[in-house]
């Protein structure tokens, strides 16, 4: 009995981490910015988010995020109309921005920096992300520069008017996890 059990928990332990499910309802992906020094704030509606981890491997786990940019919504739909055209999010030729992850490295308890690379409108750029994992939910934020992705072309990239600064902020919460 006790070579059975053994080696069931040998066969376990050799077995993936089991992929968590995203629960969009729990979940939020938010930014923020500044137009002519004041915060706006905005949020995606639509996302979606594959996870495989193990905390007890880190470094084994894979993390892929897709935003469909034409979710963007700052709470007027003029606004969000704007966002979706060619000088910003350009979501007719551009319509998903993603992160794919490289890496992840354990820096604490339920904490972790995501390495990966995020691509909007074609540009891809290496990021590292921090995040923190408690009671199934995924959370964190992170700063992207907007020109760095060719977002707010021609007379919108001026900073004096829409800062380069936009700060990434998500709870992604994962039955699984």
């Amino acid at each position: 009995m006790t070579k059975l059990f053994a080696s069931l928990l040998f066969t376990a332990a050799l077995l993936p981490a089991q992929a968590a499910t995203l629960q969009p309802e729990k979940s939020d992906v938010t930014f923020t910015f500044k137009q002519m020094g004041v915060p706006v704030d905005g949020k995606f509606k639509k996302f979606e988010a594959q996870l495989d981890f193990d905390a007890k491997k880190p470094e084994a786990g894979k993390i892929a995020f897709t935003v469909d940019l034409g979710s963007v919504s700052l709470g007027d739909p003029s606004f969000d109309k704007e966002l979706a055209g060619a000088t910003w999010f350009d979501t007719k030729r551009n319509g998903k921005a993603t992160f794919v992850s490289t890496g992840i490295k354990a820096t604490g308890p339920g904490k972790y920096d995501v390495a990966g690379k995020l691509t909007i409108k074609g540009a891809a750029r290496d990021l590292v992300v921090p995040i923190t994992v408690a009671g199934g939910v995924a959370s964190g934020s992170v700063p992207i520069k907007r020109l760095d992705f060719k977002i707010g072309d021609g007379e919108w990239a001026d900073t004096s008017i829409v800062a380069n600064d936009v700060t990434v902020k998500f709870k992604l919460a994962f039955a699984g996890l």
